[in-house]
């Protein structure tokens, strides 16, 4: 048979890369907007695009809704190494060892920490979660810095004296933007735990076989 097209083989990522670089545009477009329409209602001058690009408030409103994510995915998956939510696709198995349990072999095809072992294979069983844990962590200071800017820049605006790093990290605002994003994260990963366990989506692999039972675990 001959062998897919790069684009079969790689739909999936392209199309969700393409859609947030869509969306991306949309919230650069409409947030610069939004800032220029406050500033001129403060009587300040707009913001040219460029100028735009590194202003608080859009290094805030992206990295605040990245970070929610990337901890999101983290945590997501070490709970999922060992809690269970019985009839669920998205749980493994709750008597059943499966391939991801088992201690890995070195092999002519394996990746190169596994035939390396050692400490590069230990650091390389834990990697995704290490991934998402340092993206989150990179992510959670970027907004944290777009936070900071921001709102010394409207203090700015009101003729108030702006804060330092260390006395925004007690400031409610910062937190509350944080909280805000991180609570529906998990409310959308525990919907589609529980409602898996019901419900049931033909030919997607979040979803267990249309005729499974509800109570089976796949």
């Amino acid at each position: 048979m001959p062998r897919p097209g790069f684009f079969y083989r790689n739909s999936l990522s392209i199309v969700l890369i393409t859609l947030m670089i869509i969306f991306l545009t949309g919230q650069f477009f409409m947030g610069w907007r939004t800032e220029n329409k406050e500033l001129l209602e403060n009587g300040r001058s707009a913001l040219k695009i460029g100028e735009y690009i590194h202003s608080g408030h859009f290094i805030q409103a992206t990295f605040e809704n990245w970070e929610s994510e990337f901890l999101q995915m983290m945590l997501y998956v070490l709970l999922t190494i060992s809690l269970r939510q019985k009839g669920s696709s998205e749980s493994k198995s709750m008597t059943d060892k499966e391939d991801v349990d088992r201690e890995p072999i070195a092999h002519s095809k394996a990746p190169w920490p596994v035939k390396k072992g050692g400490i590069w294979l230990k650091i390389y069983k834990h990697s995704l979660s290490l991934a998402f844990g340092i993206l989150f962590l990179m992510s959670f200071i970027l907004h944290f810095y777009g936070s900071l800017k921001d709102f010394n820049d409207e203090q700015m605006m009101k003729s108030k004296p702006g804060i330092t790093a260390m006395q925004y990290l007690s400031e409610s605002r910062f937190w509350f933007e944080s909280f805000q994003n991180w609570q529906s994260e998990f409310l959308a990963v525990a919907s589609l735990v529980l409602l898996s366990v019901w419900l049931r989506e033909k030919g997607s692999p979040e979803s267990k076989p249309v005729d499974m039972p509800h109570d089976e675990t796949p």
